[in-house]
């Protein structure tokens, strides 16, 4: 069982990753907003800087969930906006394409005339047809993936109701009574077994970070991991907002 001292570093590491994608943030947008550019070499750094921080945030996280991995599916430090739309502990990889595609659209229509034009920005407005086609492609392994994983949790949902854990609870004379050690065992059970698969859906969510920074160039890069922090930390304080005025306290 989780004790509260395991439940208050769960919620330090995702505040203090939190307030890092607040820093990387601001180190995104500052290059965005230059009127000259970097050089590729410098933006690569600062892309490759940015996902790291993710991988250092996951890794962090895995060691915590190990004994407290029930916690992470429906976390106390998110508010209830964000606890919705959870998808095994995080969000759908799937979002990151998504993500893409919007940007895309977007910037070809709010630059239309420069494009006209000739003019060239470099931004998500001009992937490629070999990018859009790598893109789509990705997307697609993507929600196979994401279907195997959701699956293999229903799975382990629906073993709550199978032998042991059904019958031992047939057993108790009554609900409130404290469970025995073949309990405890029969939940620890469980409790490996989703820490296998959030420790699966975590590495699929940063090696889909890592295959789309491979196919955008260096700019493009920059775009999309800065309009990801932004709406990760946008969905944080919306959802944080929503609680006050609901006056649900976090």
């Amino acid at each position: 069982m989780a004790t509260e001292n395991e439940h208050n570093e769960s919620q330090k590491c995702f505040l203090d990753w939190m307030k890092l994608q607040e820093q990387d943030l601001g180190e995104l947008l500052q290059v965005i907003n230059q009127s000259e550019k970097p050089p590729d070499t410098v933006l690569t750094q600062l892309a490759e800087k940015s996902i790291q921080h993710f991988q250092d945030y996951i890794q962090k996280r895995s060691h915590l969930y190990q004994n407290n991995v029930s916690h992470y599916f429906a976390p106390g430090w998110n508010s209830a906006l964000e606890n919705s739309f959870l998808w095994l502990a995080g969000c759908r990889p799937s979002i990151f394409i998504r993500l893409v595609y919007a940007l895309c659209g977007s910037e070809v229509e709010s630059n239309l005339a420069e494009y006209l034009q000739g003019a060239r920005i470099g931004n998500l407005g001009e992937l490629s047809a070999r990018q859009l086609n790598m893109v789509n492609n990705l997307h697609s392994r993507t929600i196979k993936q994401e279907e195997k994983l959701s699956s293999q949790l229903a799975s382990l949902q629906e073993e709550i109701a199978d032998e042991p854990i059904s019958i031992l609870a047939k057993s108790q004379s009554q609900a409130s009574d404290e469970p025995s050690d073949e309990v405890d065992r029969a939940l620890q059970d469980l409790d490996v077994a989703m820490a296998r698969i959030l420790q699966e859906a975590d590495n699929f969510r940063l090696s889909t970070v890592k295959e789309l920074n491979s196919i955008l160039n260096p700019i493009q890069a920059i775009d999309f991991l800065a309009a990801a922090k932004k709406l990760h930390l946008c969905m944080h304080d919306w959802g944080k907002r929503r609680d006050l005025n609901h006056g649900r306290k976090n």
